[in-house]
Parts: structure tokens; sequence; C-alpha cells
């Protein structure tokens, strides 16, 4: 995939309705509606100004959530217009609906300089179908396509990229920075390339362990996933998450890295405990000798002191999943010790959203990284190589 993609500086936007796809799909208190973290739109502001202050008339669209039947009160996007509003230090009109009159009516009145935000595009049930008629409903209120919400480009949705096929389409700047340090850590990595894969499943990170094999100098294996890596090797692993199923392709992998001269680094020691639970008891064992009825919630002091120093003289790291169970504090020491360590390397770090995201910004390490991805799902599959939807409309450069 061609991930040298036009922006909105390569445009010319001024007296122009621009159609500004964003990511707000923000958190919300279950009980008041209100939103608990703006981050998200927050991330969006910068392209908005630029839109504004050149003169563009911007028809803001996201999704919030999953509606099951249509429009849902709860989910509806009222909230965010009046934060973006807040933020903005400027009016942001509402439209009640997507593509219906009140949208309709609004978009045709705008000005620029002036933004209207439409209602949840998944509200339409056309939306995550990516019907054309509904992408077409929704090019006819602009003149230009703005793409930027990197969450969602692994999505082929009617706001997401039918669009593209109505209107010229280029990125916002927070599309623009994810591509330049994903892409570049794909295409034409600083090396050596050193990717840490944590998380619980091998199942759910095939995909990325099968591309990385094909470009990374070191993978460091961690979380859940390592168990079953272990057991792959005759390892015993007590009552540790093991995914039976995936042994066989575990082995394969073991073998691939070694023909193909990838260092691929698996715990030498776990931290288990006889429960899942906060305040188990727990102790370091070798890896492959969890003792029966515990289980693996950790990397143990030898394997996070081996996988810090892999990291040290690294050239690019891209980290995608945590270590151990981070939500327990007697288990998140590795997830902890691996965040420091990329505080303190010279290396590129891309931090691929998710859980490694929330870690790195909740140890107070986020200013030390290079890259923080804004899409958790949208982030694996572009370490997977995967053709993103979102991205592949884009004009290219």
């Amino acid at each position: 995939m061609n991930y040298n993609k036009k922006t909105v500086r390569d445009i010319d936007v001024s007296g122009k309705k621009v159609l500004l796809r964003c990511d707000f799909n923000v958190p919300q208190d279950k009980e008041t509606g209100e939103i608990t973290s703006d981050k998200r739109i927050v991330a969006a502001l910068p392209t908005i100004r630029y839109l504004l202050e050149n003169n563009a008339a911007v028809i803001a669209c996201s999704h919030l959530g999953k509606p099951k039947n249509g429009p849902d009160p709860k989910l509806s996007l009222a909230p965010v217009a009046k934060r973006l509003s807040e933020l903005l230090g400027k009016p942001v009109s509402f439209a009640a609906d997507v593509v219906g009159e009140d949208a309709r009516a609004k978009a045709a009145t705008l000005q620029p300089g002036q933004i209207l935000l439409l209602e949840n595009t998944r509200f339409e049930k056309g939306e995550t179908k990516n019907d054309p008629a509904l992408a077409k409903a929704l090019a006819g209120m602009a003149e230009v396509y703005v793409s930027d919400a990197f969450g969602a480009v692994h999505r082929a949705h009617a706001s997401t990229a039918g669009v593209a096929d109505y209107l010229p389409a280029v990125s916002g700047f927070l599309i623009q920075k994810e591509l330049e340090f994903l892409g570049g850590a794909i295409a034409n990595p600083k090396r050596p390339l050193v990717a840490i894969l944590g998380g619980s499943k091998v199942s759910s990170k095939i995909g990325v362990i099968n591309n990385l094999l094909e470009i990374a100098d070191t993978i460091i294996i961690g979380g859940g996933m390592a168990y079953t890596f272990s057991a792959a090797q005759g390892g015993r692993v007590g009552n540790s998450l093991l995914e039976s199923d995936w042994m066989d392709y575990s082995r394969d992998m073991i073998e691939k890295a070694k023909a193909k001269g990838v260092k691929l680094l698996l715990p030498v020691d776990t931290v288990c405990a006889d429960a899942f639970a906060a305040d188990a008891n727990s102790q370091v064992v070798k890896a492959g000798e969890i003792p029966d009825g515990w289980e693996g919630l950790d990397i143990g002091p030898e394997t996070v002191k081996l996988y810090c120093d892999a990291v040290a003289d690294a050239g690019t790291v891209i980290w995608n999943g945590p270590m151990g169970v981070f939500e327990f504090p007697a288990f998140a020491k590795g997830t902890e010790a691996v965040a420091e360590a990329l505080s303190k390397t010279s290396a590129i770090t891309i931090i691929g959203g998710g859980d490694s995201a929330a870690a790195v910004e909740q140890l107070g390490y986020a200013d030390k990284m290079t890259h923080i991805s804004t899409g958790g799902g949208a982030s694996l599959e572009f370490l997977e190589g995967k053709e993103l939807p979102g991205v592949a409309c884009l004009l290219d450069k």
C-alpha cells in the first residue's frame, strides 16, 4: 500500500465545503452520558483549525459507539458538539441527522470559517455497509473530503471510504502522522527494528507476527500469548492462558524466525500466581516450570532485563500489547519496565494504541515516546501489512 498520500496542505480549501471524517468515538459515563475523556476531540483540533483558518466551511462527521437499531439518544454526538465548541472557542452547529433535512439545510447555508457537526453516522444503517447511496448523499453536501479518523480507517464504511468515490480525498494531520511513523516503520525502518508484542492471545496477533518476521530484526513476545509458545516447546504452564489450537503455529513461528535470522525472544522466567486476582500469592519460576494450579501473570525479572537490553540499542521499536496483567499492580512490573526502557532509548518509539498506549500514558512516559497511535485495531492491521480501506481511498502524492 502506498503510504505517501496527499494532505490538506496539498489542496486549496479556501471557500470550499469540506466533509471532515473525525474520530469522536469518545468514552462516556454510562449514567450521565458525560464525556470522560476528550482526547479524541483534542486530537482533531489541528486539522479543524487549519481548515477554518484557511477559509473552509467544515462539515464534520463521526461515529459514536455501536447503535443497534438506528438512532439512540444515548449515542448522540450533541455532547461532542458542545465540547468541540468549548475547545475551539467558537460556535459549532449541530445537525439532528446525518443526511436528512436538517443536515442538508445547515450544510447548504454554512459559510467559510464555520463548522457543522452531523449526528452519529452509525444512526444510518447504510454506514457500516458502505452503502453507495449514503456515501453519495454525504459527499453531495461538500466539495472535498478530508479523512482524519485513523481509528476507523481499517473499516470500509460509507463515511470512511465510500465518500472518496464521489469527492477528491486527502488526509488530515492525524492520519498524516500515523502514515509517517507506522508506514515508515514498516516500509523503511531505522534499524535494528525491534517489535514487542504482548496481549493475551496468539490468535489475535498471527498476521502481525507473520508480517513482522519479514521485516523485523528482533521480535519480543510477552503477555498471555507467551504461554502458548512455552507449551509448544514442551513447557509446563499450569493454569496459564493457553491456546492449544495454536501450538503448532507457535512452533512454526520459532522455526521460521530461525530460518530468517530474526531474533525471537521469549520469556526465560515468569511471575506466576495461585489465582487470577490482584492480591494472589505469587512466585517467580523459570519459563516452562509453572506448577499445577498456578498461572503466569507477568514476565519475570530475568526476562525484564533481557527485553530491556534488546531495546537499548534499537533504531526503531514498535510496541503493541502489555507484558502481563497490567491492571493488577503486582503483575504490572514487566509492562512498567518495558515502558521505562522505551522512555530512555534513543530509538524511534512507536506505541500501537490500545492497552500499550494506556500503560505509557498512565505511567507518565507519553511525552518520551516518538509516536502513540490513535487506532488500536487500525494499528494492528497496519502492522499486519493489510490494506486499510480508509487510507487506500486517499489521493496519492
